[in-house]
This record gives C-alpha cells, sequence and structure tokens, in this order.
C-alpha cells in the first residue's frame, strides 16, 4: 500500500486537453486511479476517502473549490487520481393534493434535499432508506402520500 497523499487542490478536469493527454500517457506507463465521492459529500471541503487501488486520500480543499465528476486531484509521472461521482438515489414521493405543503413541510424540517418533478417530491437518498421510510410512515398510512420508486 503507497503513502497517503493530501490533496489539496483541483489540477483540472480529465476532458482538459493537456491534462487528458497526460492521462492517457500515465494509463500506459502507471496508474490512473478512481476517488469515488458520494454526491452528498462533494460540498465537503475536509474528509479521507480510499482511491480503488486503496490509496489513502485526505481531502483539503479551499473554500473556493468544488469537487465535480472528472475533477483530477493528484497528478505525477506515475500516478493520477480522478474523482468519480457515485450515482445518486432519489425517493419519489407523490402527494396527495392536501397533504403537499405538510409533506414539504417535513422535508424541510429534516432537512432533506429535495428536486420536484411532474407533481412529485424527489428526495435524495443519504443514508439507509429505511430511516426516510420510517419518516414517512404515517403520511402513508393516512393516505397523503404515495410512494413511487
Amino acid at each position: 500500500m503507497s503513502d497517503p497523499i493530501v490533496i489539496e487542490s483541483i489540477i483540472g478536469a480529465r476532458g482538459d486537453g493537456a491534462i487528458a493527454e497526460r492521462l492517457h500517457d500515465i494509463g500506459h506507463h502507471g496508474v490512473v486511479e478512481t476517488l469515488v465521492v458520494a454526491p452528498v459529500d462533494l460540498p465537503r471541503r475536509r474528509f479521507h476517502a480510499h482511491t480503488d487501488a486503496g490509496t489513502a486520500c485526505f481531502v483539503a480543499l479551499p473554500r473556493s473549490a468544488q469537487l465535480f465528476d472528472g475533477a483530477v486531484v493528484h497528478l505525477d509521472a506515475h500516478r493520477a487520481i480522478v474523482v468519480r461521482v457515485g450515482e445518486q438515489r432519489w425517493l419519489r414521493l407523490m402527494p396527495s393534493d392536501n397533504a403537499a405543503l405538510e409533506l414539504g413541510y417535513l422535508a424541510g424540517n429534516l432537512h432533506w434535499r429535495v428536486r420536484f418533478d411532474d407533481g412529485c417530491l424527489l428526495v435524495a437518498i443519504e443514508g439507509p432508506v429505511e430511516g426516510y421510510l420510517a419518516r414517512l410512515r404515517d403520511f402513508q398510512e393516512r393516505g397523503k402520500v404515495r410512494i413511487i420508486e
């Protein structure tokens, strides 16, 4: 196992011309590692994680930096580390007409990250889905919400 890497900046994007060429070359003669970051962790500035090759990474970004899918965070002659954002799962909720406001109030109080689509409230699943379902049980039992997905 290699030494931990401290990530204090974003070098660029994997698709940028010069960076893409270097990644291609390193892929032939070295190692291009992937650091999978959950969508919920993208706004975080300080955390630790491991690449797919087991390299420990300590992320310590300045406030001005924002991780993104394809961010190159380490690049030397023998190794590169590229960020890949994991897939965000969503819980699709269809409120009854008279319960939409109440459901929105619940989601806000619980600080759930949401979006709206075709009359549904989509809640980002950022932990075990059972926790979300437990919070919604009373709404379901009273016919105020239907869980679609």
